[in-house]
């Protein structure tokens, strides 16, 4: 197995990292480690998720002033 090591870390991504071990109930080391291993998605891989929960937009939408008019005409 290949070690390596990271210099000049800035403190607030060290502190993240452990913060996240610590919730992930991994050590620091096994946290960078399935951080690193965790596979990535593609470009168009995430513009599909992207778009896939994207709020509509445009002259035709009325978004939540709609959905207020409607809970407060059941009242």
């Amino acid at each position: 197995m290949a070690t390596i090591t990271v210099r000049n870390l800035d403190e607030a991504v060290y502190e993240q990292l452990k913060c996240d071990a610590k919730a992930n109930h991994r050590s620091l080391e096994a946290e960078v480690r399935a951080r690193l291993e965790r596979p990535r998605l593609s470009r168009s891989e995430m513009l599909d998720r992207l778009s896939a929960v994207r709020i509509p937009t445009g002259p035709d939408y009325e978004g939540s002033v709609a959905l207020i008019r409607s809970i407060r005409d059941e009242e």
